[in-house]
């Protein structure tokens, strides 16, 4: 008899193959040999010709591999019993002189050892099969179940996933119709008992334990009634121990799958795009219409109105998101180093190129790159990046081949380009390859409503970094940051927030933590105001901390949560050492 394939596990499981002299292939191709009509399996998947009296199996560059006994082979030497894993199928080698011997069956102590290293295979390939789809859960339980039949004699089965007693006897009720024997009884067992065996009725179940607790339950009803029931128990028992590896690697992909589906979408929706006026709601809608289609985007607006955060937020929305994001300040970048810089050098092609230079656009293949302030490139610099974005290939500094180019433009610039390019400053043709779809970002003094929500964000995020406890900002300073008009835009709001978190000493931003531009900027009788205000505060609080101190400098400063050094410093700017000093017992003021 020749030697053949039998198909232990997959669509075609049961299935036969006889292999003739020469070579058979196996794929999805319908003149292969062996067709398996699996996404995962490659057109011409791999390859068996016999040499003499062996058989070599050959991997044909297929993307997913082939697998022999577990292990990703591009080649080897066949031995009986050998199975090879092709996409979910496994296939078991049997040799010509095994083949020779089979018209006696083997003992059923031969034949375990077998299925059981397929059935380890088995949970192996679902386990990696689970991240091209869902539902592989039930897949596991169906294949479960058929490899039970063929090592114990099975009338029926059912194999349950639940947590609990109550959930498992719930989903059997679900399916009860599907069963001629009653199995509540047995799960009920299985749930209090662990592992049993009942003679009388045939019944053997165990419970799958999934990460040390309770996971499901497995029970068959067999055709022995006695004898042999408790070597069935064993098997089954060793089955469920693979069964288990299974469902805990499906279970550790879908919770992993489901993370990364999360974090996708945080990542969608938090953008670093704090706001909730009408100017800024309409920008996010552009960016989410935009981002998906792959064309250039120039944004237009002040320094500081985050500008590089809605380049971000198109590439996070785009199918390119798992590509790198590679941003460029062009305004840094001299003529010296433009060419090298973004398009890299060979080695040697200059003094000091002692190794091959990868440039920005090669860094950003498949992904985007972001040209901040494009507007400030020189003339000569602005026709070589014209020819790149329009050949969409490169060649590196010194080299000779081109390499093309698969990347996303994302333009900024703080400019009026339009009026450059009337102006000659810069060129009509790289102008109107650049601003095909154009974003604006508005300034600060266009969207007050957003500055107490962006102040709030700042003021969280440094307190966070400056390890401090920071409530907010006081009626005081909210009023002041409203009125003014923020030359610098969100990034000087940013700053003069850590500011406050760095030099506050309360929970509440006060006016005296905000730069004094604030307060310069504020209306004449407002700044009076807020002085007399702070002033008479901070006297009657440190007067009263010396009450409560005993006159010692030390204690009040632990009373207001303030250093002594620092303490002592305001009572001599305040002008209050004569009059801590004038009350009994008080002679500590410094």
């Amino acid at each position: 008899m020749s030697a053949e394939l039998i198909v232990v596990n997959g669509p075609l499981a049961g299935t036969r193959y006889a292999l003739p002299k020469g070579e058979i292939f196996i794929g999805r191709a319908p003149n292969s040999n062996v067709v398996l009509n699996e996404p995962e399996v490659g057109w011409r998947h791999c390859q068996i010709r016999q040499q003499g009296d062996r058989f070599l199996i050959a991997d044909l560059r297929s993307s997913l591999g082939t697998y022999v006994n577990g292990m990703r082979s591009a080649e080897r030497w066949l031995e009986d019993r050998d199975q090879i894993g092709i996409g979910k199928s496994i296939l078991m080698f049997r040799s010509a002189e095994a083949g020779a011997d089979s018209s006696a069956a083997p003992p059923a102590e031969e034949v375990k050892p077998v299925l059981l290293a397929a059935c380890s295979l088995v949970f192996l390939f679902r386990a990696l099969a689970a991240t091209l789809g869902n539902g592989q859960s039930r897949l596991l339980q169906n294949q479960i179940l058929s490899l039970v039949s063929d090592l114990i004699p099975v009338e029926e089965g059912v194999l349950l996933l639940g947590g609990s007693c109550s959930e498992l006897l719930s989903r059997y009720r679900e399916r009860a119709s599907q069963f001629k024997s009653e199995f509540g009884p047995a799960l009920s067992r299985v749930c209090e008992e662990g592992a049993f065996e009942d003679p009388e009725s045939g019944m053997a179940g165990v419970p799958l334990y999934l990460s040390g607790v309770l996971g499901g339950a497995l029970i068959v009803q067999t055709r022995d009634r006695a004898g042999r029931l408790t070597a069935h128990l064993e098997t089954l028992t060793a089955v469920a121990s693979l069964a288990s590896i299974g469902f805990e690697a499906n279970q550790e992909i879908e919770t992993l799958k489901a993370e990364n589906a999360l974090l996708q979408e945080q990542i969608a929706i938090n953008t670093g795009i704090v706001g909730n006026s009408p100017i800024i709601r309409r920008l996010l809608e552009l960016v989410d219409r935009v981002a998906p289609r792959d064309t250039t985007v120039l944004i237009t607006g002040e320094s500081g109105t985050g500008k590089e955060l809605i380049a971000r937020a198109l590439h996070q929305k785009s199918a390119r998101r798992e590509r790198p994001f590679i941003a460029v300040n062009c305004a840094a970048l001299s003529e010296t180093l433009f060419e090298s810089e973004l398009f890299g050098h060979e080695k040697g092609a200059f003094t000091g190129a002692i190794s091959l230079k990868k440039g920005r656009f090669e860094l950003a293949q498949g992904g985007t790159i972001f040209l901040d302030e494009v507007g400030e490139l020189a003339p000569g610099l602005q026709a070589k990046l014209l020819r790149v974005l329009q050949q969409r290939e490169f060649e590196r500094v010194g080299g000779t081949h081109a390499h093309s180019l698969d990347i996303r433009v994302i333009a900024a610039t703080n400019r009026d380009l339009f009026e450059d390019v009337r102006e000659g400053r810069f060129r009509d043709d790289l102008y109107h390859r650049l601003n095909v779809v154009t974003l604006d970002s508005p300034p600060l003094r266009d969207r007050k409503e957003d500055i107490p929500l962006l102040a709030q964000y700042f003021l969280q995020r440094s307190a966070e970094r400056c390890k401090r406890q920071v409530q907010g900002l006081s009626p005081e300073a909210e009023e002041m940051i409203m009125q003014y008009s923020w030359p610098g835009n969100v990034r000087e709001l940013e700053n003069a927030m850590e500011r406050a978190v760095v030099l506050g000493v309360s929970e509440w931003v006060l006016p005296e933590d905000l730069p004094e531009t604030l307060l310069e900027a504020a209306p004449r009788d407002t700044a009076a105001k807020y002085h007399h205000s702070v002033g008479q505060a901070k006297r009657e609080a440190i007067l009263d901390a010396y009450v409560q101190g005993n006159g010692d400098y030390k204690q009040a400063a632990r009373v207001l949560g303030l250093h002594p050094n620092y303490l002592l410093r305001l009572v001599r700017n305040l002008g209050l050492r004569d009059e801590i000093n004038r009350r009994p017992g008080n002679a500590a003021a410094g």
